[in-house]
């Protein structure tokens, strides 16, 4: 099958995305579903979070519409044009994470518009969203009916493998996928930069990043670079907004027990009834609790980026990623920068 098929069929499935993500009405026929199909997808997104506490269908909706607005023609036909599309489709295994809703969706894009077999095994803790949304994907390009295989068991015969988990997993996937091409990935996290000049709309958008997905992603910033002399109410008073988080079960069980375990230790904390803040040079902190470290010379901390590249995910600030942007990344930010559509072409 040609590469022009299959972007003609994600270009509409981001027609799809995007009116569930808007969580619009159905109007007509024009997202290339029925009334009914529309509805029952709608019903799929409500009921995500008895499956997963953490999957509300608020943040299911902003997983969609993120992804959807990436799908358009103009975009695909752009970013596929720098690639090569495959005529030997080989059987490419994903081992997808399940820490936000439909997290492993980019690398099945990217195995599909490349032009090979995407054999995927599910997260137990997402399940059912993308293969509702590949069931209609095959709808609108019938050719990739035979390209898609999901599992949430063993994983079938592959030729090569992208695999995320955590820094425990990937000594599991050494030793089951090592022989095959691969990339694994394994746990990272974001930070953001501050300078100090910040307009109080800067420090909103930061808490986006913060807080999307309940901090669960690796591109949620979970470390704060600070001026000396920069004031930590400015940014408690910017992200009041966000305060309805702790209204989560869950988020709330997390941050009541990180405050009890910090206080119990007596370990200075910041704190605003919704997170804390906590003086530190880790760059990963527990849920519901942010780190911060004061610098003097932003060049010390430019080195500190460095050197801690394989551990960071994406960087915010006036000089890096614009603020509120880390959860909305385009089809060219590849996941630890490893271009997988590159990767693709050599397997």
């Amino acid at each position: 099958m040609k590469q022009k098929e299959i972007v003609s069929g994600f270009v509409q499935l981001g027609k799809l995305m995007c009116a569930l993500g808007e969580n619009e009405d159905w109007k007509d026929f024009n997202i290339g579903v029925t009334e009914s199909e529309y509805e029952q997808l709608q019903g799929i997104i409500n009921r995500q979070v008895a499956y997963n506490g953490w999957f509300t269908k608020e943040n299911v909706r902003k997983s969609l519409l993120n992804l959807g607005l990436q799908l358009t023609e103009e975009k695909l036909t752009a970013w596929t044009s720098n690639y090569g599309f495959s005529t030997d489709p080989k059987r490419v295994g994903i081992i997808m994470a399940g820490n936000i809703p439909l997290v492993g969706f980019h690398d099945f894009l990217c195995v599909l518009i490349a032009g090979h077999i995407a054999v995927a095994k599910l997260s137990s803790n997402d399940k059912t969203l993308l293969p509702a949304l590949a069931q209609h994907l095959v709808e609108f390009t019938p050719g990739l009916k035979d390209r898609i295989e999901f599992s949430t068991g063993r994983i079938g015969k592959i030729d090569a493998v992208i695999a995320t988990g955590s820094n425990n997993s990937i000594k599991y996937f050494e030793e089951y996928f090592g022989k095959y091409p691969h990339i694994f990935r394994k746990n990272r996290t974001s930070v953001a930069v501050l300078d100090g000049t910040e307009e109080p709309e800067h420090l909103r958008r930061l808490g986006e990043d913060v807080f999307a997905y309940f901090g669960l992603g690796c591109r949620n910033v979970s470390h704060l670079f600070v001026p000396e002399s920069f004031e930590l109410n400015r940014f408690f008073e910017a992200i009041v907004d966000h305060g309805e988080i702790i209204h989560n079960n869950k988020y709330g069980n997390n941050y009541d027990y990180q405050r009890a375990v910090y206080l119990m230790n007596q370990i200075p904390l910041l704190d605003n009834n919704f997170v804390l803040l906590r003086e530190s040079s880790d760059l990963f902190s527990p849920l519901a609790m942010l780190h911060f470290e004061r610098y003097s010379d932003l060049n010390e901390v430019k080195e500190r980026l460095e050197r801690e590249v394989e551990n960071i995910q994406v960087v915010v600030g006036k000089e890096f990623e614009a603020f509120g942007s880390a959860q909305c990344p385009s089809l060219s930010d590849y996941a630890d920068g490893v271009d997988v559509m590159s990767w693709l072409e050599t397997i």
